[in-house]
């Protein structure tokens, strides 16, 4: 087992993305405990492959075993505390040789400075460049305005956009650029390695239904495609793959690789045109110049997903076709997809339904053996837990399902196709799995065939993530008073879990403190007067109960009208490149609120300028970080336009409009039927 091998990058500025339409989050599933339950599966992971591979403890029982009476207990203490302690922004020290795990910061201000983000998320409709940055502008818009809009009766996501599948906050920009930020690192680690590597990136708000400028489903903007135009933009990657297995279909990765992979495609064509003209002189040097440089990106998208869940749960004819198209190199299309099926037994899963799942490997292998030459291919998996039998009822509610230990088997085939057929480097992104006992079972099976070398049998070591451990985990890392349980647990794997989850978790489910005084300008610092999270309070639930949300009380309003993703384009299978969304919103007042753009400012940060092909409407200027700051509520603003609006000593009046009630039972979670 290789401790360098395999990371996990943990971002704790996602815990910020908070709910605040309501006091009442008994119904919010994507939730910030989302990323400590993870945690926890993590630990024990961990605790569990130290005893497999009889790993030495760097921990506080090495420290004082060199040490004897009182200055054993001072080791102890010291020894804890080195376990937590970050050093300016460097991450946390790792107290385990199992699997490197990595606390990071942000320092990503805006989406729009990164060329990855752009060229997903800011191409021009016209497909001349990627400064459209209408969508951008809009989350850290809604994000800005989130507290007032609350405050004066409203919703905070605009009407027009999926009020019940989305929620924002203040510090939701943030949280936003610091997954993005943590996948774009996850690259960083998988390209530069030298040798095989593995890395899971532990963030949220997740991403696989956002399109081009179509936020839904809880996503804002696309994390996995991100990641792979950072591969292509950053290391020059031509092909990427990407499986994804949550749920829910991710119909906007779809959606983005199959524009991508048609312009790509479109290119191509165009060069062979060029290449077979025999009238070599009369082809304008303009049209060759343009065809030369880097050769654009093409994705394989694989999506392993139940049909009848969110998005395709109306029925929508054009999500319904688009979760259920094939294609393998037709027009420079790759995409499969495969329907879950129910299974009467884990035995009549594993004989009859996992080989019929891996048809995911056959068909990537017909996309790496398309150009034998390129080995250079990493492998995203987009990773939801959510399909598993551990999930809400409320969430799964079809029964197309898989055991626990599906996600030990995919992962350990993943790497093995990984190693076998292109260059061994998996970068994992958490996308959904929502209910705490989900996420401690599939994070630890998870974990495991990331890490693990081939031991236990087909579906893992399940009995790591029965239920009686899972229940005696729960209880030992049940928040109390802030703290973590400080119980007597009786298995040595359950406290040596405590003890790591203390050290890769030190704030107990919270973010870090915010930086304070103005002298790291490169950290935007979060306004102390905002309302505080309503969720701290929340701990991991007794599994005694059922694992359903609570019912919700007979005066709660139904979810409101449709809350799948808008269509995009006519409603076709395969989405144009660009997508009209309702844009422009004002303020009360009618001034043109504050925007992301750069066209008039130099506060652009340093950074590698996009390959010609890609376009060059993305600016490449630096300037100090330091002639950016934050805006009322944290989130980033611009001095041109702060200056423009002069909302910083002249903020403008509005009209406070009628109160009404507010939405509160949102995210795909219906009320039982009676």
């Amino acid at each position: 087992m290789s401790s360098v091998n395999t990371v996990v990058l943990l971002q704790d500025e996602c815990y910020k993305h908070q709910f605040i339409r309501s006091k009442d989050i008994s119904l919010i599933v994507e939730r910030p405990e989302r990323l400590r339950a993870l945690k926890i599966g993590f630990a024990a992971a961990i605790a569990r492959l130290e005893e497999l591979h009889i790993e030495p403890k760097t921990s506080k029982q090495e420290v004082a075993s060199v040490s004897q009476g009182h200055d054993a207990d001072i080791a102890v203490e010291l020894s804890q505390a080195l376990d937590t302690l970050t050093i300016g922004s460097t991450a946390a020290k790792s107290i385990t040789t199992v699997c490197e795990v990595t606390r990071l910061p942000v320092t990503l201000q805006y989406l729009s400075s990164d060329p990855a983000v752009r060229l997903i998320h800011a191409a021009n409709p016209t497909g001349d460049g990627f400064d459209n940055l209408e969508h951008l502008d809009r989350l850290a818009r809604w994000a800005r305005e989130s507290e007032q809009r609350i405050k004066n009766g409203e919703i905070e996501i605009p009407d027009g956009f999926p009020q019940n599948d989305l929620y924002m906050c203040p510090q939701s920009y943030r949280a936003i650029c610091g997954a993005v930020e943590t996948v774009r690192e996850a690259v960083n680690r998988v390209m530069t390695s030298p040798s095989p590597m593995v890395v899971f990136a532990a963030i949220r708000p997740p991403g696989h239904h956002c399109g081009e400028d179509t936020p839904s489903g809880f996503c804002f903007v696309n994390n996995v495609a991100i990641g792979a135009a950072h591969a292509h933009v950053q290391f020059g990657v031509k092909r990427v793959i990407i499986f994804d297995i949550d749920l829910h279909h991710g119909n906007g990765t779809q959606a983005i690789a199959w524009a991508i992979n048609a312009e790509s495609n479109r290119k191509r064509l165009s060069e062979e045109a060029v290449k077979q003209s025999t009238l070599d002189n009369e082809v304008p040097q303009t049209m060759k110049s343009a065809l030369e440089g880097t050769p654009g990106l093409q994705i394989f998208y694989a999506s392993l997903h139940d049909i009848l869940s969110f998005p395709c749960e109306d029925g929508d004819p054009a999500l319904v076709r688009d979760a259920s198209v094939s294609i393998a190199g037709a027009h420079g299309q790759y995409i499969e997809n495969v329907h879950l099926q129910p299974y009467t037994s884990h035995e009549d899963f594993w004989t009859r339904l996992y080989p019929q799942y891996q048809s995911l490997f056959s068909k990537a292998l017909d996309f790496i053996r398309a150009d034998p030459q390129d080995l250079n291919v990493p492998i995203f998996i987009s990773c939801g837990f959510d399909a598993s039998e551990l999930e809400y009822e409320s969430m799964s509610r079809h029964g197309r399902k898989v055991p626990v230990g599906f996600y030990y088997r995919f992962t350990k085939d993943a790497k093995a196709f990984a190693s076998k057929f292109s260059n061994g480097k998996i970068i994992s992104v958490l996308e959904g799995g929502y209910s705490d006992r989900t996420l401690m079972a599939g994070g630890m099976a998870h974990l495991a065939g990331l890490v693990e070398g081939g031991e236990g049998t087909q579906s893992g070591p399940e009995e790591w993530w029965n239920d009686n451990n899972l229940e005696s985990l729960e209880k030992a890392c049940k928040k109390r008073r802030g703290r973590q349980s400080t119980g007597k647990p009786v298995d040595q794997w359950i406290e040596r879990t405590v003890e790591i989850l203390a050290s890769i978790d030190p704030y107990n489910g919270q973010a870090s403190p915010s930086p304070s005084g103005g002298s790291r300008k490169m950290l935007l610092p979060i306004n102390q007067l905002t309302q505080p999270p309503t969720s701290s309070t929340m701990s991991l639930r007794e599994r005694k109960k059922p694992m359903t949300p609570p019912e919700p009380g007979s005066n709660l309003p139904l979810p409101l009208g449709n809350s799948r993703p808008r269509k995009s384009g006519n409603g076709q299978a395969s989405p144009a490149r660009k997508i009209d969304v309702k844009s422009g919103r004002k303020q009360p007042n009618g001034d043109e609120l504050p925007s992301e753009s750069y066209e008039d400012s130099k506060t652009l940060g340093t950074h590698e300028a996009l390959p010609a092909s890609l376009g060059s409407s993305v600016e490449t200027r630096p300037a100090p970080l330091g002639s950016t700051f934050a805006g009322p509520t944290g989130v980033p603003v611009h001095p041109a336009s702060v200056a423009t609006q002069n909302l910083v000593s002249n903020p403008p009046t509005t009209t406070t409009p009628p109160p009404r009630k507010l939405p509160r039972i949102i995210l795909r979670v219906r009320e039982p039927e009676i």
